[in-house]
């Protein structure tokens, strides 16, 4: 039986699979967008968004358990700098995960994972997707805004100075 065994091992020892999990995080943190393979996606969402959560709140029993697990002090400050500004308000869901295709070579499931608040095309969209239309009224109400023609009222003339 599998009972608490729920993360991926992605067929390594614990220790090689820790450091390749903090290396990509601090990838991700520094680049915020990195190229892999689905299942080493997935493992270091998990890995990472505890991370982001700690680095919402800038103190110093936070800044030392965030380092004990990625160790380099250019992610640390960029992490509790600019990181944390722009996650400030989000509730959770900082990474994203976009699916690119199959490596050439054995055919695994490519990705990429990035921070969700530095996609700037994204969040454009967002900002347009927002309008909400309704079904009420069928098709009738439908046509009836589409035929409705837009009036619109002639401007005044100003007199010129001469």
């Amino acid at each position: 039986m599998r009972h608490n065994k729920k993360f991926n091992h992605l067929s390594r020892k614990a220790a090689h699979r820790g450091s390749m999990l903090s290396n990509m995080a601090c990838s991700l943190i520094m680049h915020k967008r990195i190229s892999t393979t689905l299942a080493k996606a997935k493992a270091l969402r998990i890995y990472v968004e505890p991370l982001l959560t700690r680095a919402k709140e800038d103190n110093m029993a936070n800044r030392r358990l965030v380092f004990s697990e990625l160790k380099q002090k250019e992610v640390i400050n960029e992490l509790f700098g600019q990181v944390s500004e722009k996650i400030a308000n989000r509730p959770g869901g900082y990474t994203r995960i976009l699916r690119t295709g199959f490596r050439l070579g054995d055919a695994a499931e490519m990705c990429i994972i990035e921070l969700v608040d530095y996609n700037e095309n994204m969040l454009k969209d967002g900002k347009k997707a927002a309008k909400k239309s309704t079904r009420r009224g069928g098709k009738k109400a439908a046509a009836a805004e589409e035929v409705a023609p837009v009036v619109e009222e002639p401007k005044a003339e100003e007199p010129k100075a001469e």
